[in-house]
């Protein structure tokens, strides 16, 4: 199932989609097989990206093969054991050509299709934004620079993996969103989802 069409006027902007986590309050499944409107999440959270960045990259950490079959490059974590989207974030930055990256979980479909670009409409002078709504951060909504890659892999080589703690020392924006365009699938019945 190829997936990849060329964006008609992309920005330079590398996009990674989150797929690596696993899945534990949803009974371990690989959120980007669970199929919402009749399409498996993964391809809803491509068609996001797609239109706006110069390329995509998958995160991911299981069914590798399923993922390449979609026609991007498929990046793993550096290390095993499902520790957190900013372990995909990193692999991504490292992986990335064009300057500044863009990261959507792939457990949000609700996501507008022009988040890649509210992002960059948002960032002014800053190196980072990062999404927010009314109630809370969704910190690995993101766009950043590339160049940022070394300052968080010194924040994971301490230990660290909240993707909220990387963040509060850099220059960053935020791009206020309402909740319900950020709902995600983290456990049965956040999203009417079926596998």
């Amino acid at each position: 199932m190829q997936t990849n069409p060329l964006p008609l006027n992309p920005l330079p902007v590398s996009g990674i989609i989150l797929a690596g986590g696993a899945g534990r309050r949803m009974g371990g499944i690989d959120k980007g097989w669970l199929i919402w409107q009749d399409a498996p999440l993964i391809t809803q959270a491509i068609s996001v990206l797609q239109q706006d960045c110069q390329e995509i990259f998958i995160s991911a950490n299981r069914h590798l093969e399923d993922y390449r079959a979609l026609g991007y490059p498929v990046i793993t974590d550096q290390q095993s054991g499902y520790e957190g989207p900013l372990m995909g974030l990193q692999a991504g930055l490292a992986a990335a050509t064009q300057e500044w990256v863009a990261s959507i979980p792939v457990d949000s479909p609700l996501l507008p299709h022009d988040i890649v670009r509210q992002m960059w409409a948002a960032k002014g002078p800053s190196d980072l934004v990062v999404v927010r709504s009314a109630d809370h951060w969704h910190a690995v909504i993101l766009l950043c620079r590339r160049t940022l890659s070394a300052h968080l892999q010194q924040y994971l080589d301490s230990g660290e993996r909240r993707a909220r703690g990387w963040f509060q020392g850099l220059n960053f924006t935020t791009l206020d969103l309402d909740e319900t365009c950020l709902r995600n699938a983290n456990k049965p019945g956040d999203l009417p989802c079926t596998r």
